[in-house]
């Protein structure tokens, strides 16, 4: 946290940006440190709990799709084995676990803090976006472990590594853009949090990550991957860490502005749903 603290003075004085952002973003930063110490006060692992939650699921899902189903998957640089399956898997669960997790914590965060929206100074812009970056460094933590096992599976470590800030930017947005949408309208209609699960669930089997995309009819493929912004990024999570080559440029590059469009419109309507807020709760 020093380190990332010493880095931020450094881009203070490099960047061109008033100390109203900066004011905003320490702010900021101070509410993520301190959501992520209270969501595992207490035990004894802390904030180790989301790495073993996720190695759980790799570990369910191999067994489950390797050993019962017996599926079969060939990875460019990758030895063939059950474990292979269980890398490519984790690798395409962990940004749908940063994004599904904090869109659904999102979409409550105006309505669980009445005091802080009833606060006529409080930037309540900043409000949604904390539960989904603290999810989002919780992932992280999964993130170095399946660059490990990969790194211990093959001897190497792919310099498309260096890619990987520039897809956290395309998921970001577009997690925050839903965020912003979710978190205003349910201040307004309270079925919104529970909606949302259910579309996640449809969106989940939708979205090629327990299965290759190879398993979508050749019909249905492009529609797939130019339509649903996590295809293309869990692709391209695969593409970055697992095969070292990134083969969906394309459909990276649609998902991205899908993102962005999402996000300026998801806080548009956030924006000018937010004077009343506070009358509301």
């Amino acid at each position: 946290m020093r380190g990332f603290v010493r880095k931020t003075e450094s881009l203070r004085r490099i960047l061109p940006i008033n100390e109203r952002f900066w004011a905003k973003f320490d702010l900021l930063r101070t509410l993520v440190r301190r959501d992520l110490e209270a969501r595992y006060k207490g035990s004894i692992l802390g904030n180790l709990w989301p790495l073993l939650n996720q190695l759980s699921q790799l570990l369910i899902y191999t067994y489950v799709f390797s050993i019962v189903l017996r599926v079969k998957l060939s990875i460019k640089s990758l030895p063939e084995n059950n474990f292979t399956f269980g890398l490519w898997l984790f690798a395409g669960l962990l940004p749908w676990i940063a994004f599904s997790g904090g869109l659904i914590q999102s979409a409550t965060s105006i309505v669980g803090q009445p005091n802080l929206v009833k606060k006529v100074v409080f930037p309540l812009g900043l409000l949604p976006l904390v539960p989904i970056l603290s999810t989002f460094i919780e992932s992280s933590f999964g993130l170095m472990a399946l660059i490990f096992f990969v790194a211990v599976n093959t001897h190497t470590l792919h310099t498309t590594l260096a890619l990987l800030p520039l897809v956290w930017l395309t998921q970001l947005l577009l997690t925050a853009g839903l965020g912003y949408l979710a978190a205003g309208l349910t201040v307004f209609l309270r079925d919104i949090p529970q909606t949302l699960v259910v579309i996640l669930n449809v969106w989940f089997y939708a979205t090629p990550l327990v299965y290759p995309a190879s398993a979508i009819p050749a019909q249905w493929q492009s529609l797939i991957f130019w339509l649903n912004p996590m295809a293309a990024i869990a692709e391209v999570y695969r593409d970055i860490v697992l095969v070292g080559e990134v083969k969906h440029w394309g459909e990276w590059g649609v998902a991205s502005t899908i993102a962005s469009i999402i996000f300026c419109c998801g806080f548009i309507v956030y924006k000018r749903l937010r004077p009343a807020f506070a009358d509301v709760l």
